[in-house]
């Protein structure tokens, strides 16, 4: 075991066993005495700002004219002083001090740009979201949009981490070839790009991004044999956790022992649900791995989990996350709305109906505030994990009703390394391009080489 480092333990030290690797949380001893903590490796790595894209399908109610005027997304007031009573994203009120709402910023990527493409707009809006680019219509593998706005990040802050991205999802993705209107499944099935001709992959079962981020460690075979135990992965880094202990104070001791059972803990919820969905009780979701639970909840807080845990032992900084698809008939009767999503937000402009699809946008926001307080209660070295990180989280569709892409809703959240202030609605110029805000946050994060970014057109005031 190499752990040492002269008087410290490297910031990529890694817990090895048969068939496990499993990354540290940041430790006072990865620090070495006497040296600047900006300038160690542990606190380059922290001062690295952690990115997570949040792609909220099929825009929202108050993304149509009648919702815009009852303020269910947007708030009426600019500034600090916004009310959110009665807005969809009235659960994250606790952290409106750690919010920036984007009002009014256009996706015109995902229009009809010919004849052929139009009512199409289900397989465009997907692959324009972190893009901002036109997709090219073709049902073969020819594919092409552009290279996704956390993949820019990728590529310049992101490969110094054992995975440079990952990128997830909640309902069924990865379906081969042609979906509809002349365009291929891959462009509705993700929103991230490594470049114009390359999809990135969306993992929809949490087991599958457990082992990912765990199971990385030893032979293909020491896997499987791992796999086939009943034992938490923690028993098979023991020994190397036992000699780590040796060198640390007790406070490290005792953030390394919170660390592990924080896996303990997730890997027993991902085993409780394999063992329920293999008893042979009917599904609500019998397509769907055996990883996967039912609950859109459930799912939607390990996907977060799994998120934080990455984050602390520094695996990798950047998340793609992809709450549903378009065409959803997932029912969320969690929401109080018995209608399926789809059904739900072709409202027809309907009052009753519009207000039911807000319930729905509602819901899927009260998501957030775990995922926010997981961050806030995630301490490293100076800061939390939620100062240090920027969260996107909005839709390239408007008015799901009438598909189109104007007034598109999108807030940010997180401190993001001091770039973001926070507790700000600021509502953009009509036909301002939502890429110009990807832009300037590009240039924030340090990315300041890219001059453009998809069909923007300037610099957005964030």
């Amino acid at each position: 075991m190499k752990y040492l480092t002269g008087k410290h333990i490297s910031r990529r030290a890694m817990l090895k066993g048969s068939g496990a690797a499993i990354g540290l949380p940041l430790l006072d001893a990865m620090i070495p005495a006497g040296r600047l903590w900006s300038a160690t490796e542990a606190g380059k790595a922290a001062s690295k700002t952690r990115v997570v894209c949040i792609e909220q399908v099929h825009g929202a109610a108050g993304c149509n004219d009648w919702g815009a005027s009852q303020n269910l997304w947007s708030p009426a007031e600019t500034g600090k002083n916004f009310d959110l009573s009665t807005s969809s994203l009235r659960p994250l009120e606790a952290f409106r001090k750690h919010l920036t709402i984007v009002s009014d910023t256009d996706a015109r990527m995902a229009d009809a740009y010919a004849p052929s493409e139009i009512g199409g707009d289900h397989f465009r809006t997907s692959a324009v979201f972190l893009t901002q680019a036109h997709p090219k219509q073709t049902e073969g593998s020819d594919v092409r949009v552009g290279t996704s706005f956390d993949q820019l990040y990728v590529e310049r802050f992101g490969q110094d981490t054992p995975i440079p991205s990952l990128q997830l999802s909640i309902e069924n993705v990865d379906q081969a070839g042609g979906c509809a209107y002349g365009y291929a499944c891959v462009y509705t099935d993700t929103i991230s790009w490594a470049s114009p001709t390359e999809p990135l992959p969306m993992i929809r079962d949490p087991r599958a991004v457990f082992e990912q981020l765990f199971g990385a460690g030893g032979t293909p075979e020491q896997r499987a044999e791992r796999l086939k135990t009943d034992r938490s992965i923690l028993d098979w880094v023991m020994g190397e956790m036992k000699a780590v202990r040796r060198t640390l104070d007790s406070s490290d001791m005792h953030r390394l022992d919170q660390y592990a059972q924080n896996i303990r803990e997730l890997e027993q919820r991902i085993q409780r649900i394999e063992v329920q969905n293999s008893s042979g009780e009917e599904r609500q979701i019998p397509e769907a791995p055996v990883g996967v639970p039912d609950s859109f909840e459930d799912h939607v807080k390990l996907m977060f989990d799994l998120q934080v845990l990455a984050f602390l032992s520094d695996t990798t900084r950047v998340f793609s996350f992809k709450l549903g698809r378009d065409a959803s008939p997932r029912v969320y009767p969690e929401s109080g709305v018995d209608t399926p999503f789809h059904a739900a937000s072709h409202h027809g402009g309907r009052e009753d109906r519009v207000l039911q699809f807000a319930r729905i946008n509602e819901y899927h926001i009260s998501m957030m505030p775990y995922f926010l307080e997981k961050l806030q209660a995630a301490t490293e070295g100076d800061g939390t994990l939620l100062d240090k990180t920027l969260i996107m989280y909005g839709s390239a569709m408007a008015d799901s009703n009438l598909h189109n892409h104007m007034r598109c809703p999108l807030f940010l959240a997180g401190g993001a390394n001091g770039i973001l202030e926070g507790e700000r609605h600021i509502r953009a110029q009509p036909g301002t391009p939502m890429a110009n805000v990807m832009l300037s946050l590009l240039h924030k994060l340090g990315a300041t080489d890219i001059e453009s970014f998809g069909n923007s057109t300037g610099h957005f005031a964030i």
